[in-house]
């Protein structure tokens, strides 16, 4: 029974050492390929290594670096965030945050991308280009928050002046409904007015008639007088 037990425990660590040994192999090939920036050949190799040891930091740390360059920013930050959980060398940790800060600037997520730099710097202060990393990311989200008021103000703006037509729209129609309303109102009196001054024209000439009439009847009385003048 003993001798079955240490058989069985020189099997899982020639086991182990052998996946090392292959772990190690494939990252080699994978660093290789990386150089020649052979990318996605150097993906397979490193995505081989985590197969044999899938808490390889190594492994997934160049695994990232690789989607990095192919512009699999989402897919990289999955693997730099392995590294985190795996890694218990801060110099490392902070390399991958650093890589973390740079993937989430090339997605626009500048907010975590400063507290990926943060959290880098506070593990390696003296990093300059994490520091310039992180200045830019600074001034890119400012830009950003700029931007995105701007835009609000300009769509605000929109609205308003769409309230404004509308109202001045409808002003307009409750113009134009009153000056039809009075129009109405005023065509009755204009026909009422015209009646009117027929009337007036129609008693004017009856006037006229009859003063004709009194005044040839005038002239008919005085030519008879002079008539009757002449027989006296």
């Amino acid at each position: 029974m003993r001798k079955l037990v240490f058989v069985l425990s020189v099997l899982l660590i020639s086991g182990g050492i052998s996946a090392q040994k292959q772990v190690r192999s494939d990252i080699r090939e994978g660093n290789k390929l990386y150089k020649k920036e052979k990318y996605t050949e150097a993906e397979i190799e490193y995505r081989k290594a985590l197969d044999a040891n899938g808490k390889s930091a190594e492994a997934a740390y160049n695994l990232g670096d690789a989607l990095y360059k192919q512009e699999k920013y989402k897919e990289a930050l999955e693997e730099f965030q392995k590294v985190i959980g795996e890694e218990k060398d801060k110099h490392r940790i902070s390399q991958a945050l650093h890589n973390i800060g740079n993937a989430l600037m090339k997605e626009k997520d500048y907010a975590k991308s400063i507290e990926a730099y943060k959290g880098s710097l506070r593990l390696n202060p003296s990093d300059d280009e994490t520091r310039y990393n992180l200045a830019i990311a600074q001034k890119m989200l400012q830009d950003q928050q700029n931007q995105q008021d701007n835009q609000q103000n300009k769509e605000q703006n929109q609205d308003q002046n769409k309230d404004d037509q509308q109202e001045q729209e409808q002003e307009q129609q409750q113009k134009d409904s009153q000056k039809n309303k009075t129009q109405e109102q005023e065509q009755p009196n204009e026909k009422m007015s015209e009646n009117n001054a027929q009337q007036l024209l129609d008693a004017f000439l009856q006037d006229e008639k009859e003063t004709q009439e009194k005044v040839q009847k005038a002239q008919q009385q005085h030519q008879q007088r002079k008539v009757t003048d002449k027989n006296w």
